[in-house]
């Protein structure tokens, strides 16, 4: 498997954002950062977390005939293609606490309603999947509370693949990367790995241990920092209250490839994220978020890739 240099593009995947002369322009400027993959990530939704109705190609989320040109784009730009449809709470609920009872009562919602909603979600884009040519396929991401159901993973995996031939990885959160009892079914492991800077040394060494368990390939499906004050040491709470620090994010970026580096298991990052509109490059020096476009950590970001 060859080293995945690459970013994610086009969440949260807005219906009327991925068709654009924009949008066009988008990936092609992602492309110059010297990425060879990309993740094409966007939602499906449910109302709360108890909820077992999960909606998608519908009201504001990309439709199918978006999805399709934005990997048709990235082909066209000699770009792989991860597709991740990802499940999200409409009342802003992060997905990690969809939850349901193990052994409900008779009127409580259940993990058989919402697998079989889910089911129904991740199999219409793994169709896409197979269709489109992609060269990878995410069957979840960052479902900590469902992640031990086990018997439910193996039997969604075990439907893919009877509609999709390529690889599939799940996208676990960090920290859980070693909980997860159901890897053998995938064929390639993947987690957001936005480990604080000052964790990566204690916690290299700690994933080393699990991929040589795991014996399978080993990638970052999500890992980046915001450009604000204080978020290296939180990247993964983008609502963290800071002060624009485009510097904090460059730096972070140089912490966790220099750790990374001599990691022979390791096979790449799939970084966070690159938004379908761009916002201006002269404002980048005041945009606070995970994207780096125009910002330091691009210029850390090409310089790694090119040397990989």
């Amino acid at each position: 498997m060859e080293f995945i240099k690459g970013m994610t593009w086009g969440w949260v995947g807005q219906s009327g954002t991925w068709t654009t002369g924009e949008a066009t322009a988008s990936m092609s400027a992602m492309k110059e950062l010297g990425v060879n993959w990309t993740a094409i990530a966007f939602i499906g939704v449910q109302d709360h977390p108890s909820s077992t109705d999960i909606r998608f190609n519908e009201g504001f989320m990309v439709r199918d005939d978006e999805v399709r040109f934005a990997v048709e784009n990235a082909h066209r730009l000699g770009l792989k293609v991860c597709l991740k449809p990802v499940v999200n709470c409409v009342d802003g609920t992060w997905r990690a606490y969809i939850n349901f009872n193990d052994n409900p009562e008779p009127h409580e919602p259940t993990w058989e309603q919402w697998f079989d909603s889910y089911n129904r979600f991740i199999l219409h884009y793994a169709e896409i999947a197979e269709e489109t040519g992609c060269e990878m396929f995410c069957v979840g991401c960052e479902m900590v509370s469902a992640d031990r159901r086990e018997s439910e993973w193996r039997s969604l995996i075990s439907r893919v693949r009877t509609v999709y031939r390529g690889p599939i990885t799940y996208n676990c959160n960090h920290h859980q990367e070693e909980k997860i009892s159901w890897w053998d079914a995938v064929d390639i492991v993947s987690t957001s790995a936005y480990y604080p800077e000052s964790e990566w040394k204690k916690r290299v060494p700690q994933l080393r241990k699990i991929a040589a368990k795991l014996d399978k390939p080993v990638f970052f499906m999500e890992v980046g920092c915001p450009s604000r004050t204080g978020s290296a040491s939180k990247p993964y709470d983008w609502q963290h209250q800071g002060a624009t620090n485009v510097e904090e994010q460059a730096r972070f970026y140089r912490t966790m490839f220099d750790a990374m580096k001599e990691e022979t298991w390791f096979y790449g990052y799939m970084l966070w994220d690159w938004p379908a509109l761009l916002y201006p490059i002269e404002e980048a020096h005041k945009n606070d978020g995970y994207c780096i476009y125009g910002k330091p950590a691009a210029d850390v970001v090409r310089r790694f890739y090119a040397e990989r």
